[in-house]
Order: structure tokens, then sequence, then C-alpha cells
């Protein structure tokens, strides 16, 4: 593999890293001295800086769009138990029950389901046009934000990300500014 095939690897092991050389924001010497490790062979770092000038180069600059969303929250959510297939067949056969199940739920995953209630976490949900780059993009401005998230997840036209009932309002802000700017390459 050339050394620029390498260097390639290494960015793309690094999303951030990508993303800050699409936009423009990177001393290559740094990047280049945090990158050498992984690099297989003898490249010095002003070959390493080189690489990644060119891969900078060759990369699509960094565009953003407007999600068309609707984006509330509901506190008071908290871990509920699903229903067991017992608990389903006892109150009636068949999808119906189910499907009642989780009707309530706002998210479940695995065993673990979210759900208004007496819970101490509140639920940030956007509605319309969602996907997984979308929720990327509002996990990392909660992060930089040091608002810890709880659960979180996307599914057709909806995503949800639960944090503590403090952390609600400030949230909600940090969701729907973020859904004006995220990014499209």
């Amino acid at each position: 593999m050339s050394l620029a095939e390498e260097t390639r690897a290494a960015v793309r092991r690094r999303p951030f890293l990508l993303a800050a050389l699409r936009a423009g924001v990177v001393n290559y010497t740094a990047a280049a001295r945090s990158l050498a490790a992984d690099i297989d062979g003898d490249a010095d770092t002003d070959s390493i800086a080189t690489a990644l000038r060119r891969f900078a180069e060759s990369l699509p600059d960094r565009e953003t769009d407007s999600r068309r969303v609707r984006v509330s929250m509901r506190s008071g959510l908290g871990e509920v138990p699903p229903k067991s297939p017992r608990e389903i067949d006892s109150e009636s056969a068949g999808e119906a029950a189910s499907a009642d199940a989780d009707a309530d739920a706002l998210l479940a995953v695995g065993g673990t389901h979210l759900a208004p209630g007496e819970g101490s976490l509140t639920a940030v949900l956007a509605e319309g046009e969602v996907d997984a780059t979308a929720l990327a993009h509002v996990l990392g401005r909660l992060d930089a934000a040091d608002i810890p998230v709880r659960a979180t997840g996307v599914a057709g036209e909806t995503l949800l990300v639960a944090v503590e009932r403090r952390d609600g309002p400030d949230a909600l802000r940090i969701a729907e500014d973020a859904l004006d700017t995220v990014p499209s390459r």
C-alpha cells in the first residue's frame, strides 16, 4: 500500500479528522504526527503531511442542508418492562395485543423500552426529514455541549434523543439548530 493510501485509510478511521479536512481547518503537521503510528513504514511527518494536503484537496467541500422537521420535547420518559408473551396472550390473541404492548414506548432496543410516565428522562423528538446522518450531527453537537445522551434512535421519519430532564431544554435548542445545518457531504 502506498503512503497516500495508508494516510487516507488512517484518516477514514478518524471521522473527526476527515470532517476537519473537508472544512479546511487542519494543522497538517500536527495531524501527520498523530497519524504516524498508524502508518506502516518509515514515513516521516513531512511526507504524511503532504499526503494529507493532497487528500484534502481531493475531498469535496463541506456542504450542509436544513432538514424540514418538527422538534418537540416529552418529559417523564422512563424505562418500562416490555410485556412478556404470556401477558400479551392473556390480554388477547393476535397481533393487536403485540402492537399495544409497544404502543406507549417511544424507543425500544432489545429488552429496554422507554415510555412516558414517571421517569427522569426527557425525549427530544424530531419528526420529518431525519436519517442517521442527522442523528450523528445532533449527537456530535450534544457531545460538544457536554450533554450526556442516555438513549437514542432513528427510524422512519422520527429521531429520538433521551437526556436527563434538566438537560431537556438545552438539548431541544441544540437539536433544532443542528438540524438546520446537517452535513450533506
